[in-house]
């Protein structure tokens, strides 16, 4: 009897175990699908690629004929120019949109009696050439009568042979710097209109009215003897003698070169 009962004491405690196994959690080990720290790739179909796809070859074909059609029609310097990926006065549309690597969907066109004006239709994809980006080109009877730049400095406009050459550009940027210049003199921030000026002088040397600037900058921050050596070669650069003899033809920096004389001899007084 005894070993009846043990032999149903193992049986229950088993059916206990079989039933407490089956309703515990059971973990199943599977390899995971994404590592951590892995990115998802995008999703994209095969059909949004191949649109892509024809989208650039359209592009890349659109700008092909343009070249072709900008090439066949221009002659001399413009066709060279073309070919730099430059824009030259006295092209035709199509040779600037050749000439920027663009089509017309770049620019907003605007026509009015053989006058026409070309911008950028994007600012954050403005068309660009050789130089820099571009931000207007003006056309009138079929022929490019000028087209500016964007630069640091400011917008450069290209209205003559002669701005398009590399001394051209430099004084157009310095121009852009002295106005920077006297912009920062008039608020009172005299250091960075010294820098400016200092630029606009290396890009033009000989335009003494830029020594002027400096002068009269470095006098308004009390230092005299640096203000009295630039009054000095303003007064140099001028060439009195010469200033003195034509007359009137210098008679709008007359105020100036007064000025700069006075100070001199205020400022010699003064030094050590």
């Amino acid at each position: 009897m005894r070993t009846t009962g043990r032999i149903r004491g193992i049986a229950l405690v088993g059916l206990a175990a079989a039933a407490l196994s089956g309703c515990a959690k059971q973990r199943i080990h599977q390899e995971p699908i994404i590592d951590n720290n892995d990115r998802v790739p995008e999703a994209r179909t095969t059909a949004t690629a191949e649109a892509s796809a024809e989208r650039q070859a359209a592009g890349r074909m659109a700008r092909d004929s343009i070249a072709a059609e900008a090439l066949a029609t221009c002659e001399g310097m413009v066709c060279e120019a073309v070919t730099r990926g430059e824009l030259a006065l006295g092209m035709n549309e199509v040779q600037v949109m050749a000439a920027t690597r663009t089509t017309e969907g770049a620019w907003t066109i605007r026509r009015s009696d053989g006058s026409t004006v070309m911008v950028p239709k994007s600012l954050d994809r403005a068309p660009a050439d050789a130089s820099g980006e571009v931000v207007m080109v003006q056309v009138a009877d079929g022929e490019v009568l000028s087209y500016s730049y964007r630069e640091p400095q400011g917008i450069r406009v290209v209205s003559s042979p002669e701005d398009a050459t590399t001394s051209g550009r430099a004084a157009a940027t310095a121009e852009m710097l002295v106005r920077e210049g006297d912009d920062y003199a008039a608020r009172g921030e005299f250091d960075l209109a010294l820098n400016r000026y200092d630029r606009a002088h290396i890009l033009k040397p000989g335009d003494p009215m830029i020594l002027y600037r400096v002068a009269t900058t470095l006098d308004k921050q009390l230092r005299p003897v640096q203000a009295l050596i630039q009054y000095q070669r303003f007064l140099h650069e001028m060439e009195l003698e010469r200033i003195e003899a034509v007359g009137e033809a210098y008679g709008h920096i007359a105020e100036a070169i007064a000025h700069a004389r006075e100070r001199v001899i205020v400022l010699e007084r003064r030094s050590p």
